[in-house]
């Protein structure tokens, strides 16, 4: 039984306390009773997973996991402080087998973690509650459906005809730990004589910038006198059906709901005036979400607002792949860090899990765009098994009912690489698509959110459903397959919802205190280092490939002779190849209207695609991907023989008054030309400017002529507001490569206050190429970054949250060019 009961009406008491789990062989206890009194009882958090009370209990290692799919997991608890009485029993998710017993008997079994389930019950006090997990490892090998295809990626084939998440499956970046057990919360509710439920919120801005919400219910009150309030403004209910009402409320004069880069999320309560008492409804926003694909239909750009945004980001992968856990505490770190690194949008992939609405709430305060896939990917799904089908409607519905008022809700996606998957295969066209994707999903968000734009699979569209130069892309070229970065242009990417994939090095710190052993070379360290099934090669050859095209280093020679000087080139340089491709995507002229790099966050410690570390470190390409997605930066591309062309971007909504100087450098100090010119940047718009405009004269800015040795071996960008002469951004460029121009800068460092802030006053005398900033305690504002001479960079340092502020700071500042370690002490 399935319900949507409101908390409007009802008392609902967590069952998170007294529970205890116990792990018996496969289909050795039918019924609790059977559970041998010398079974191990181990306390269980629930919400949770069999995995976090191990873990907890000291008995599971995440980085070498047990097999948790191979037992039967019990769940036990007595509920001796429920009062006897009529109750509905709510389970928010149980992962994924699950047979649910209430004294003994049997009163839910459960085949997907995927849909909640909401069960009246009689209690009679003390009574208990049991819950039996059943193996699902022996079952995976049963036959089924037969599929067209299998996946490389995912294993076992069986996992396609279960509603379970594909996390703990995917061998080669994802550790085998296994999703069982209750992952989400179990409660008891009491419903009072009148109650309100099928609460249904939708949000809508209109053309003319007025905002409509409406708002329909199902009260069991004789004739209630109901009130929608929001914005200042409220509106009667009327009753449309026996028991059912609907409010329709016009807000004339509202603010549109923006992602954090082009405005502010501006968000409006929404609350429910019953008999007099207020009830909240939760937030909403108003905004507008179409897709342009051209007059061709090979384009993909989201307007938002009416307003062209290209959308950065990540791909989210768990918060803890151990305890998939679903609070508000768990996702904001993250969720703040993505924001916080001028992302825009997140994407929850199709092999991942559903999240809870508090991550679209939170999404919704930061002004964080979501692409959601559903939770499927690169099988061959079941397209007549009417149970499995049945199961994918009620997983959609309850996901869309969750998030129905969240504006951040921005793309919803059938799933991720089933079309890629049977093409990759060379399968015809008739075979990529499936009921499930194409005719089902859209049908249920295109009644629940008409307002979301739908997109059958990710990627989709073009001749292949990998070509890049149409509709949605997994795009590639730069990264796993080593193109040049020449090629991010070249493939004429429109869309990318994922992207640039790399063994990003954590920082120093965090390989000392949770992967201390030597790199590359150890065993533990390449366990860790992600790799695509079945490929001769893994991320870190990639990452090594461009080591060696920007650096003109022999990774394998500095690997062996000089590991420290290794590494600080692996975490610069990954970084850099962002940035580099992220200016390509972002000038003037370009038909990339956004891309998602692969992933937010690591799943263990180690050298995994995350720009975050799993233990919430930024990593080193973190503050790349700060630098590459700012609302108003400045960027060089390379033109050839026609030169370095300027490209200045402001997506703000206000006009910008700006200077833009350029400056080409020899020896890493020395002007050999340069020029500046002011000039107004209209809001959300972008300009392009030839170097030699500013200089008057030519200049071969990037030695594409030739005539005798190089003048110049780096060039710089400054980008300044002229209102107070703050510099707004700076982009680099290296004629002759980025080996070429490291130098042995000498760096001037003083560490001072800023109001409540530490800073470090940083300066120059020659060119220094990703400095690092180490201070035990705190995270730098900017760290790996190039630092140019001539005005003092001002840093900005932020107090960890186990650092005493006042203390002063201590540690060290490098660069990639020197051996130099320079103090910072209080």
């Amino acid at each position: 039984m399935r319900g949507r009961l409101a908390s409007i009406g009802g008392r609902e008491s967590v069952l998170s306390e007294g529970w205890n789990l116990i792990l018996t062989e496969p289909g050795a206890c039918a019924v609790p009773h059977d559970i041998p009194l010398s079974a191990q009882f181990i306390p269980a958090p629930v919400p949770g997973t069999v995995a976090a009370a191990l873990e907890k209990a000291g008995l599971f290692d995440r980085e070498n996991p047990e097999p948790l799919n191979m037992k039967d997991a019990w769940y036990l608890c007595r509920l001796f402080d429920a009062e006897p009485g009529e109750a509905i029993l709510r389970f928010g998710g149980l992962a994924t087998i699950c047979n649910v017993f209430l004294n003994g008997q049997e009163i839910l079994f459960c085949e997907s973690m995927f849909t909640a389930h909401e069960l009246p019950v009689t209690l009679s006090g003390g009574d208990e509650l049991a819950l039996c997990f059943r193996a699902l490892g022996p079952r995976l090998s049963e036959p089924g459906p037969r599929a067209r295809w299998r996946p490389q990626m995912i294993t076992p084939a069986g996992l396609k005809n279960f509603r379970t998440t594909l996390l703990g499956h995917m061998p080669g970046w994802c550790p085998d730990i296994h999703a069982v057990g209750p992952w989400r919360p179990i409660s008891l509710v009491r419903r009072d004589p009148v109650s309100i439920d099928n609460v249904s919120i939708r949000a809508v801005l209109e053309e003319s910038g007025a905002g409509r919400l409406s708002v329909s219910l199902r009260n069991n009150a004789e004739d209630p006198a109901m009130l929608l309030r929001c914005g200042g403004m409220e509106q009667p209910f009327e009753k449309i059906g026996e028991n059912h009402y609907s409010a329709i409320l016009k807000l004339s004069d509202i603010d549109p709901w923006w992602p954090h880069t082009h405005g502010t999320p501006r968000l409006y309560d929404v609350t429910l005036v019953f008999d007099g008492e207020e009830y909240s409804l939760g937030s909403t926003g108003f905004r507008r979400i179409d897709v342009d694909r051209s007059a061709d239909g090979e384009d993909f750009a989201l307007l938002i607002n009416g307003e062209r945004v290209f959308c950065r980001g990540a791909v989210w992968t768990s918060a803890d792949i151990a305890r998939l856990p679903g609070g508000r505490a768990d996702y904001e770190p993250f969720l703040r860090l993505a924001c916080q690194a001028g992302m825009n949008m997140i994407r929850i992939a199709g092999t991942m899990a559903y999240e809870t609405p508090d991550f679209f709430a939170l999404c919704d305060e930061l002004g964080l765009l979501v692409w959601q896939d559903f939770m499927f990917a690169n099988f061959d799904y079941p397209r007549n098994d009417k149970a499995f089908l049945g199961h994918v409607h009620a997983e959609v519905e309850e996901f869309l009912y969750g998030v129905q008022a969240s504006p951040s809700l921005a793309v919803l996606c059938g799933g991720s690489e089933i079309h890629q998957q049977a093409a990759m295969l060379g399968l015809p066209m008739e075979f990529w698509s499936g009921p499930v994707t194409d005719e089902i999903i859209p049908a249920i968000a295109g009644r629940m959110r008409p307002d979301v734009p739908y997109v059958p699979n990710s990627p989709y569209g073009g001749a292949m459903p990998f070509s890049p130069n149409s509709g949605v892309a997994h795009y590639y070229g730069v990264g796993a397959y080593m193109r040049p970065i020449a090629d991010a242009r070249r493939a004429d990417v429109r869309f990318a919802s994922e992207s640039l994939a790399f063994a990003h090095v954590p920082q120093q710190r965090t390989l000392q205190r949770h992967l201390d052993v030597p790199a590359v070379h150890s065993p533990l360290w390449k366990a860790r280092v992600p790799r695509d099934r079945s490929a001769s090669w893994d991320f870190e050859d990639v990452r090594d490939f461009y080591l060696k095209l920007l650096y003109d280093f022999d990774p394998a020679r500095l690997r062996r002779e000089d590991p420290e000087r290794y590494l600080d080139l692996s975490r610069a340089v990954t970084g850099e190849v962002i940035e580099e491709t992220f200016a390509e995507w972002r000038r003037k002229g370009s038909g990339c209207n956004g891309a998602l790099v692969w992933t937010l966050q690591d799943l263990l410690p180690g050298p995994g695609w995350g720009v975050i570390d799993s233990t919430g470190e930024p990593k080193p390409v973190w503050y790349a991907t700060r630098r590459a997605f700012r609302p108003v930066q400045v960027v060089f591309t390379d033109e050839g023989t026609n030169g370095l062309d300027v490209h200045v971007v402001n997506e703000t909504d206000t006009d910008l008054d700006l200077e833009l100087e350029v400056v080409c450098l020899r020896d890493g100090k020395q002007q050999v030309v340069s020029g500046n010119m002011a000039f107004k940047l209209a809001a959300r718009s972008v300009e392009r400017f030839a170097s030699t405009a500013l200089f008057g004269a030519f200049f071969d800015t990037t030695y594409a002529f030739r005539f005798g040795p190089p003048a110049h071996d780096a060039s710089v960008a400054r980008l300044r507001s002229l209102a107070d002469g703050a510099v707004l951004a700076e982009s680099f460029h290296f004629p002759c490569g980025r080996g070429k121009a490291l130098h042995d800068a000498n760096i001037e460092a003083s560490l001072g206050r800023d109001g409540d802030s530490w800073v470090i006053d940083l300066r120059t005398d020659r060119l220094a190429q990703s400095v690092h900033i180490d201070v035990e305690g705190y995270r730098a504002e900017d760290d790996w970054f190039h630092l140019a001479p001539g005005p003092v960079r001002r840093v900005k340092l932020f107090a960890l949250s186990d650092t005493e502020s006042d203390v002063p700071p201590t540690g060290e500042i490098r660069s990639l060019g020197s051996s130099r370690r320079i103090g910072v002490t209080g």
